[in-house]
């Protein structure tokens, strides 16, 4: 069972049937999906599975997208969102996935697919370089640590 993140909040299941996955444990994992109310489709064991395979080569392509200039961050995003009806840009949810873990699928999808299209971006891997991972640690492609307005933040010793 690969469940999207986070799992109380996002809807889908995939199960991954392996080569010999029995359909006793396929309907047994699916019917315990279900009573999670959750809707479940089913992949066969290849790396990335349905949802990853398709999604992050499209965050990867996105960071060629801002790495080489063709937009900004916002325009980026903006676009996505009206442009395809998401309801966030690819920038926004890869921090709120994690870049770290974004560049993890990555590793996963080019070494075992070998296909340089799913070679990492440079950008990404200079941002989780630096330790900016997304919303978790307050920075990645934006900058979650704003300061509230008419708060001063105090220095600590």
């Amino acid at each position: 069972m690969h469940f999207m993140n986070p799992p109380p909040i996002m809807k889908l299941v995939e199960i991954v049937r392996g080569a010999d996955t029995s359909n006793e444990t396929f309907h047994a994992t699916k019917a315990l999906a279900e009573r999670f109310g959750k809707t479940v489709i089913c992949s066969r064991d290849y790396s990335g599975f349905i949802v990853n395979r398709i999604l992050m080569p499209m965050i990867n392509e996105t960071f060629f997208t801002l790495y080489t200039g063709v937009a900004n961050k916002e325009d980026i995003d903006t676009g996505m969102k009206l442009g395809t009806n998401h309801p966030m840009g690819p920038l926004e949810l890869a921090d709120f996935i994690g870049l770290d873990v974004c560049l993890s699928i990555m590793k996963v999808l080019h070494n075992g697919l070998g296909d340089s299209k799913y070679a990492p971006c440079p950008l990404l891997v200079q941002y989780v370089d630096a330790g900016r991972v997304g919303r978790k640690c307050g920075i990645g492609v934006y900058d979650y640590r704003k300061v509230p307005e008419g708060i001063k933040p105090t220095p600590r010793l």
